[in-house]
């Protein structure tokens, strides 16, 4: 990784010199079975890494208790991500809580929804799921909302999103905080320098920083993934040279052979 932190955001074009031949990108996330990343790296002759920059630490039993949540006491409950649900099962089991079979579970996607088949007997009746947002769930937070209280597992930053919906839905809730997300230990890259970073989270920026506090950008090229990431990538200096999703690269993949089109050419 190259060193010591730029010291002014720019969000300029990208100038032709900004399109230096890529042979290496870093993605700041675990590596999938299947991904257009791969198309990408055969047709360009690249080396793609994945590697996460942070890390999901589950709350210990002691820390849980401290919120005084009793889980079994809560027949409805929202899950909006695997990490969600594998926290409030582990910590379920931990406590010995006697979760019922009647407990009813409200996903925000049909992905975590499926995941949550890992851990009960799915049933349609008890499983209800959104294809995006948690929104989409409106519907059934109005029709069961007097089957609650509703319990919302969530990392320690809470889920202001889904809390914004079901006070819309003026369904009573209690957010339980269940895992906090942390930066992972990227000491091993530090003599590691990759032609681009590509990022999805704030928090990426910040395991950046919180491993290499001197980074510095030089010819090293940034790609992020959403208008939060891209903020925090500008916030902390640095240049921002490949961003999606827009219009004409609806993702990242795209967004990266936009730009090896005009690199790699």
């Amino acid at each position: 990784m190259p060193v010591k932190k730029t010291t002014k955001a720019t969000t300029s074009p990208i100038s032709p010199s900004n399109f230096l031949k890529v042979n290496s990108i870093l993605v700041s996330q675990p590596k999938p079975e299947r991904s257009p990343y791969y198309e990408v790296e055969t047709k360009y002759q690249l080396q793609i890494d994945w590697r996460s920059f942070i890390q999901v630490d589950g709350f210990t039993e002691k820390e849980f208790r401290r919120q005084r949540i009793r889980m079994e006491e809560y027949p409805c409950v929202v899950f909006t991500s695997k990490n969600a649900i594998e926290n409030f099962f582990r910590l379920g089991e931990e406590m010995r809580a006697r979760i019922s079979e009647m407990t009813k579970y409200f996903c925000a996607t049909e992905a975590v929804a499926n995941y949550l088949q890992k851990f009960i007997i799915f049933r349609k009746r008890k499983v209800f799921h959104g294809n995006k947002s948690i929104a989409e769930l409106m519907p059934y937070f109005v029709k069961h909302r007097e089957a609650g209280p509703f319990l919302v597992p969530s990392s320690e930053s809470g889920s202001k999103d889904v809390a914004v919906v079901l006070k819309e839905a003026k369904v009573k809730f209690q957010e339980a905080f269940m895992y906090r997300t942390v930066s992972a230990d990227l000491s091993d890259l530090k003599d590691i320098k990759y032609d681009v970073l590509v990022f999805f989270s704030q928090l990426d920026i910040k395991s950046l920083f919180d491993n290499f506090p001197d980074f510095e950008q030089g010819n090293t090229r940034i790609a992020a993934f959403g208008k939060a990431t891209a903020k925090a990538v500008m916030d902390a200096g640095l240049r921002l040279d490949i961003q999606a999703p827009t219009p004409e690269t609806p993702s990242m993949a795209m967004a990266l052979e936009e730009y090896l089109k005009k690199s790699n050419k």
